[in-house]
């Protein structure tokens, strides 16, 4: 009741009612309309494609979240763009956890990204590749500089990876390296004898 009289007194409405006032115009001042937003929704991006993106090297949130920014200048500030794809992340269907066990398997590839090497009495820079030799189980790892991925240089960086390990694994997993993998597929590929052989 008091809200009632507190609505009807912010309405300008009193008793008596004036004679043309009907029930519904009388509900209308009573109870008005809630505003609409002045201002329309923010744009929001398409995640699956964000996420596409961000799977490119060199790639990154922020960098996504500038570009969204140029396009939509009212948008998203980056701490609530960062939540708001964390939130849209979290629906995506979970990754099957792979076990390893003690010596099983190592995991080798070379990294996407090369290194600038500059020789000192020229200043010659000249592209360095990263091979990198992950165990499954432990995560322990070994990388080193070579020039190529050519065979000779993916052999040699293996021989040095085991020695350095002081063993050698059950099983080599390359990625679809050319020196590694002679024809690559997803269920069969055809690899490298002498590439995988820890001998």
């Amino acid at each position: 009741m008091a809200e009632t009289l507190y609505r009807a007194k912010a309405a300008g409405v009193s008793w008596p009612f004036p004679e043309n006032l009907d029930d519904q115009q009388l509900e209308i001042r009573l109870y008005p309309a809630a505003p609409s937003p002045t201002s329309p929704p923010r744009a929001m991006p398409d995640w699956a494609t964000l996420h596409q993106e961000l799977t490119r090297k060199g790639v990154t949130l922020a960098l996504l979240w500038q570009e969204y920014k140029a396009q939509h200048p009212d948008g998203y500030q980056y701490s609530r763009f960062c939540d708001l794809y964390g939130t849209w992340r979290a629906t995506l269907d979970r990754c099957l956890r792979q076990e390893h066990r003690a010596g099983e398997k190592l995991f080798v590839d070379y990294a996407g990204q090369t290194v600038p090497v500059q020789d000192r009495q020229t200043g010659e820079l000249r592209p360095a590749q990263i091979f990198v030799a992950v165990w499954g189980a432990s995560n322990y790892t070994y990388a080193e500089a070579t020039w190529t991925q050519t065979l000779p240089d993916w052999i040699g960086a293996h021989t040095r990876a085991f020695a350095f390990f002081e063993g050698v694994p059950q099983i080599v997993v390359p990625d679809n390296l050319r020196s590694g993998v002679t024809k690559a597929c997803r269920y069969e590929p055809e690899l490298n004898p002498a590439a995988m052989s820890p001998s």
